[in-house]
């Protein structure tokens, strides 16, 4: 497949509007204004989050609006809403299952979009580790978090805090007894909302330098993963914020936050600097240079 480095000729337009015209397999192409549709959502989305100033800012803009969002809910708190409740679709199809959402749509982009650049099975390979060390980073700190509410809470009869339970070991036996756990709980959806935005970003970096050849199968599947990794990461910062208005102490989104920082840039603003890693997403004039990194 022959890539080309430009922004390529508009999307060919099949005569019958539905397949794309010379299709030697006439086999069906996604519709023409389904395509176009697309690629209008993948430009926007392109401009929002594939330049280096939003990966350069982002994490401050996470930590500026977490501040701000806790300040928000100390002083002045918003009304309940829609996303206020844990119950809402959001939360619960999305973001308790956020580094299983982030993990099956990296997985063929990172394989198709650094095949595309490097051409090389073993660096694909040895990218996609990059998912392996971010599942490891997630057991790591969410275990981490459930310990340290362990070793600092007790049980009590009400929310309220009201009557000390003496019983309960752990918190699952209290909830079991009717009790209410009281801990230091760090917040796990900072940390994950955090990373998980901040590593799509890194890996969306590539969009920038692979550029398919319109009317081919893979570009509609590039296109396809962009567009939704992209829209991944505006509910993950969407849901970042209202963590920040409506739930947890300001320390305790604080040190979550923090965890979500320091697993992105131990890896992609360190670790994966060294040769001995799962490297950086190749991109721009420096793609040669880390190929060679890669081969050490």
């Amino acid at each position: 497949m022959r890539l080309s480095r430009g922004g390529g000729a508009r999307p060919k337009q099949g005569q019958d509007g539905g397949r794309e015209a010379g299709s030697p397999d006439g086999g069906r192409r996604p519709t023409r204004s389904g395509m176009e549709h697309l690629e209008r959502c993948a430009w926007f989305l392109r401009g929002m989050l594939v330049r280096a100033a939003v990966r350069r800012y982002l994490p401050w803009a996470l930590v500026a609006s977490m501040v701000a969002g806790s300040v928000l809910k100390e002083f002045s708190p918003l009304p309940e809403s829609y996303l206020s409740n844990k119950r809402n679709v959001l939360n619960v199809y999305f973001v308790k299952m956020a580094w299983a959402w982030t993990f099956c749509l990296l997985l063929p982009f990172i394989a198709l979009t650094n095949y595309l650049l490097t051409g090389k099975a073993g660096l694909v390979l040895r990218r996609l580790s990059t998912l392996l060390v971010g599942t490891a980073i997630w057991y790591v700190c969410t275990a981490l978090f459930s310990t340290v509410e362990h070793y600092t809470g007790r049980c009590y009869q009400s929310p309220a805090l009201d009557g000390v339970r003496q019983e309960p070991q752990s918190k699952q036996q209290c909830q079991q007894e009717g009790g209410f756990w009281h801990g230091f709980d760090i917040s796990g959806h900072s940390f994950l909302l955090a990373y998980c935005a901040l590593v799509v970003v890194e890996e969306l970096a590539v969009l920038r330098e692979v550029k398919t050849e319109r009317g081919h199968s893979l570009h509609a599947a590039v296109t396809a993963l962009g567009v939704a990794l992209g829209l991944l990461t505006l509910i993950w910062v969407c849901m970042f914020l209202c963590t920040a208005v409506y739930f947890h102490d300001f320390s305790q989104k604080a040190f979550g936050t923090l965890f979500g920082l320091l697993g992105w840039y131990g890896t992609y603003g360190f670790w994966y600097l060294k040769p001995f890693s799962p490297g950086l997403p190749p991109q721009s004039a420096s793609l040669s240079l880390k190929r060679d990194s890669y081969k050490k």
